[in-house]
C-alpha cells in the first residue's frame, strides 16, 4: 500500500468522501452525458472523490502530486485496463496510447527516432503551404463577413498535413470518409465505456454494422498505403518511412504491417484529431480576446513581414506559442486519462481498492485556482519564460506526463504554431452571433456544435456587416 504525501499514516486509510446517487446505475449515466459537469460537482467534497459507477468506482484526484504519483511515481501500478482503453483498442490496435508493458516499451523505442525535433523540420514547409491553399481558398469563396465552421476547417486541414507528412499522400478526397469514420468510431467509444454490458462488436446489430464500416474504411486506406510502400521497395522519408525503417535499438527488429497499421491509426487519431480541436479553440478564444489578437498579429508582422512562416522563425514568436499553451490549458485537446489500480492504494489518507478506476483530468487541475491565478481567464502571459518556470510540472500537461507522454507532441506544438502564424496575418474571426460555444468531452475535447465564425481581413474586424 502507498501513499503519495510524505508523512506517515497514522490512522488506517478512511473512505473517500463520495458523491451520492440514488440511481441504480450510479453516476455511470451523467459521465455518458455530463462528465465536466459531474466532476465539477463532485470536486466541491474535496481532492479525492468517490463517484459510483453501477458495481464499480470511479475516483477523480484532483492534485498535481496525485497526477505525479499515477502518472510517473507509481504507474507501472495504474494500467489503461479500461473499458475506455478497451473500445480505443478496436480502433487503434496495440499501438503506442493503448499498449503497455515490454510491448509499449519495445514500440516506443522504435518510434522515437520519428518524432525527434530534427526530423521533423523537414515538414514544416509543408504545414505552411498546405495551410496557406486553405487561405486562398477562403479569398475566392469566401466573402467578407462570410460564415465558416472553424473546428470542420482545421479539421480538413490537419487531415491533409497529416496526409502529407505521415504518408505522403493527398487525402482531401477522403477526407470527408476518415473525419465521417473518426466521429462514428470516437462516439461509440464514449458509448461502451459508459455501458454496464456491451453487445459484442460481432453481432449484426446497426450500430455495430455502422461501427465495423467505420473501422473498415479507415483500415482500407491504411493498408493500402502500406502495401504501396512495400512494392515500392522504398519506405519513403515520411513518418511512415521512418517507422518502416526504424529498428529496435535492442533486437535490431522492425515493425510488421500490422504492428505499423496499429501506429498509423494511432498517429492519425492523436496527430490530426487532437491538434485541430486545439487549433478550433485557439480561434476561438481570439475572437472572443481582439486585444490578445492584435498582439499575436503584431509579433507575426514584426517577425515574418507577411510571408509564410518557417521553422527557424518559431524561436521569435514566441507569443504564438504562449496563445497555444493557454488555449490548451483551458481546453486541453485529451481532456482526461483513465487507469486502474492494480494494488490497493492510499493517497492522501483515503483508501482505493483495488481495480478502482482513476480519473486523472488535465481539464480539472488546469482550471483550478490552486495551480493558476484566475484559472477561467485566458492569459497567455502565464507562459512566458519568467512565470511559466513556476508553473508544477503535472498542473499543465495537456500532452500527458511521466512515460506515457505524448511521442508527438514536438509535431503538434510546432504545426500548432506554423499554422497559427499563417492564418493570423491574412484573417481574423468573429463568432456568429448566437451560436453555442460548448465543450463536447468524448475521446477529445471539441466542441459539441461546431464553431461559426464570421472570416474577415484582420484590419476590418468590426467594420464588415456580419451576415443574418
Amino acid at each position: 500500500m502507498s501513499n503519495v504525501t510524505a508523512a506517515k499514516t497514522v490512522a488506517p486509510p478512511a473512505a473517500a468522501p463520495t458523491l451520492p446517487t440514488k440511481s441504480l446505475l450510479g453516476h455511470l449515466p451523467r459521465f455518458r452525458t455530463d462528465p465536466i459537469g459531474l466532476f465539477r460537482e463532485g470536486a466541491v467534497l474535496g481532492d479525492v472523490v468517490r463517484f459510483p459507477v453501477g458495481p464499480r468506482s470511479v475516483y477523480l484526484l484532483r492534485r498535481p502530486e496525485h497526477a505525479k504519483y499515477v502518472l510517473q511515481d507509481a504507474c507501472k501500478y495504474f494500467t489503461k485496463q479500461t473499458k475506455g482503453y478497451h473500445s480505443l483498442r478496436f480502433i487503434l490496435g496495440n499501438g503506442l496510447v493503448t499498449s503497455e508493458g515490454e510491448f509499449w516499451l519495445r514500440q516506443r523505442r522504435i518510434a522515437q527516432p520519428a518524432f525527434h525535433r530534427q526530423r521533423i523540420a523537414q515538414f514544416g514547409d509543408s504545414m505552411t503551404s498546405i495551410t496557406e491553399q486553405m487561405l486562398d481558398r477562403w479569398a475566392r469563396e469566401i466573402p467578407p463577413g462570410g460564415t465558416i465552421d472553424v473546428a470542420k476547417e482545421m479539421m480538413a486541414l490537419t487531415l491533409r498535413i497529416m496526409g502529407h507528412t505521415l504518408l505522403s499522400t493527398e487525402l482531401s478526397q477522403q477526407a470527408g470518409t476518415v473525419a465521417s469514420s473518426l466521429v462514428e468510431l470516437l462516439q461509440q467509444i464514449i458509448e461502451r465505456a459508459t455501458q454496464l454490458v456491451s453487445l459484442p462488436v460481432w453481432l449484426p446489430t446497426r450500430k455495430n454494422r455502422r461501427v465495423m464500416r467505420a473501422r473498415q474504411q479507415l483500415n482500407r486506406i491504411v493498408y493500402g498505403l502500406i502495401a504501396e510502400r512495400r512494392r515500392a521497395r522504398d519506405a519513403g522519408s515520411d513518418l511512415l518511412g521512418m517507422l518502416m525503417d526504424a529498428r529496435d535499438e535492442e533486437t535490431g527488429e522492425a515493425m510488421n504491417d500490422e504492428q505499423l497499421r496499429d501506429e498509423v491509426m494511432t498517429i492519425f487519431l492523436a496527430g490530426h484529431e487532437t491538434t485541430s480541436n486545439a487549433l478550433s479553440w485557439t480561434f476561438y478564444l481570439l475572437s472572443q480576446h481582439p486585444q490578445i489578437e492584435d498582439k499575436l498579429r503584431a509579433e507575426t508582422r514584426a517577425v515574418l513581414g507577411g510571408r509564410a512562416p518557417k521553422i527557424e522563425d518559431l524561436a521569435r514568436l514566441p507569443y504564438a506559442l504562449m496563445v497555444i499553451q493557454e488555449a490548451m490549458r483551458l481546453y486541453p485537446p485529451v481532456w482526461l486519462l483513465m487507469r486502474r489500480s492494480e494494488r490497493p492504494e492510499s493517497i492522501d489518507g483515503y483508501r482505493i481498492p483495488v481495480h478502482s478506476f482513476i480519473a486523472i483530468s488535465p481539464y480539472m487541475i488546469q482550471r483550478d485556482a490552486r495551480n493558476f491565478k484566475s484559472p477561467e481567464e485566458f492569459l497567455p502571459e502565464r507562459f512566458a519564460p519568467e512565470n511559466a518556470a513556476a508553473i508544477h510540472r503535472f498542473a499543465y500537461f495537456p500532452f500527458g506526463a511521466g512515460p506515457r507522454v505524448c511521442i508527438g507532441n514536438n509535431f503538434a506544438l510546432i504545426e500548432a504554431q506554423l499554422i497559427l502564424a499563417t492564418v493570423v496575418q491574412r484573417f481574423s474571426f468573429t463568432l456568429k452571433p448566437g451560436h453555442p460555444v460548448e465543450p463536447h468531452p468524448t475521446v477529445t475535447l471539441r466542441s459539441r456544435h461546431g464553431i461559426a465564425m464570421s472570416v474577415h481581413p484582420p484590419d476590418a474586424r468590426g467594420k464588415v456587416p456580419m451576415p443574418s
